[in-house]
């Protein structure tokens, strides 16, 4: 099955809105390439370390709580 890679791009950011914790850190545990693509946007700190979370910068925590109800909001 082939997938809508922007969906997919916008649905992660989405799950890190929604698993967000201590002010914007959230877990990086995603595809390393959409992690990749959401840093080069500005939406997340770089994505590549030792470090197990990254932060949503000021923009990436409007778009992922914004995406997170969009998506998964009742």
């Amino acid at each position: 099955m082939r997938y809508d890679m922007v969906k997919v791009e916008e649905l992660i950011l989405a799950l890190l809105g929604v698993f967000e914790f201590e002010n914007g850190r959230v877990w990086k545990r995603y595809d390393f390439a959409i992690m990749d693509e959401l840093h080069e946007k500005g939406l997340i700190t770089k994505a590549h370390g030792r470090q197990e979370s990254v932060y949503l910068t000021d923009e990436g925590m409007r778009r992922a709580k914004e995406l997170a109800a969009k998506h998964f909001g009742t």
